[in-house]
């Protein structure tokens, strides 16, 4: 059931937004370093790695730069037009391709590169891998503002590893283990909600039975369970 959706929406949200994306296109086409397209390699069902499609936001060299394949606020590598797009989300709109394709889909657990995806213990690596990635889910709804979180002091791997991917495992298993249609739709949902109102606490009230933060994320997540 869950395909079939899959397979509508994306192929809708293509036609309705093809002219932005040829918009796109052409802008990157003769900015930046003249990249469209940014690929790479991520863990899909299974553990079986895809092509992952995105606009092209950072410099060509970014996975051998600095922190990686982890993002920061204010991260240098990150081009002028990229900026926007990735504020924006619009960045990951490339995606609904794989959706097509039939990588990934709608809603899951956000596919992560090699280095980030070995951040989380075995035992949440096997329950993700039983379900497709997404292009939102639940941890992307409570990370929306994963970037903005690793700034400052916090703009390290031993942050991300031991607070942020800890915790963001829990969100991804929990969704894999209750993965339906009831939680499809609810997750389209809160995707369009926190684009419109970023800094909602909504996402608590709407899945009460996620597993509660740590305490040293409390306020950058809005808790206030």
């Amino acid at each position: 059931m869950q395909r079939f959706f899959d397979i509508l929406f994306s192929s809708l949200a293509i036609f309705i937004l093809s002219p932005l994306l040829i918009v796109i296109s052409i802008v990157l086409r003769f900015t930046g370093e003249g990249e469209i397209l940014f690929l790479q390699e991520r863990i899909g069902k299974g553990g079986s790695s895809f092509k992952l499609y995105k606009f092209a936001t950072m410099l060509k060299n970014s996975p051998n730069i600095g922190t990686g394949t982890v993002t920061v606020k204010g991260d240098a590598r990150i081009l002028p037009i990229g900026a926007v797009l990735r504020k924006t989300k619009i960045n990951e709109l490339p995606q609904l391709f794989n959706i097509l394709l039939g990588d990934m889909s709608i809603i899951g657990p956000r596919p992560l590169t090699q280095q980030t995806f070995s951040a989380y213990t075995t035992e949440v690596q096997e329950v993700i891998k039983m379900v497709k990635p997404g292009l939102s889910g639940v941890g992307s709804i409570v990370f929306r503002g994963e970037e903005d979180i690793l700034s400052g002091k916090a703009a390290s791997l031993d942050y991300y590893r031991n607070v942020i991917a800890p915790y963001k495992g829990e969100l991804e298993r929990w969704f894999a283990q209750n993965n339906n249609i009831a939680t499809y739709f609810k997750a389209i949902g809160m995707t369009v909600w926190v684009v419109l109102f970023s800094n909602s606490n909504l996402v608590w009230k709407a899945f009460k039975e996620l597993p509660k933060p740590p305490k040293e994320l409390h306020s950058v997540l809005n808790y206030n369970g």
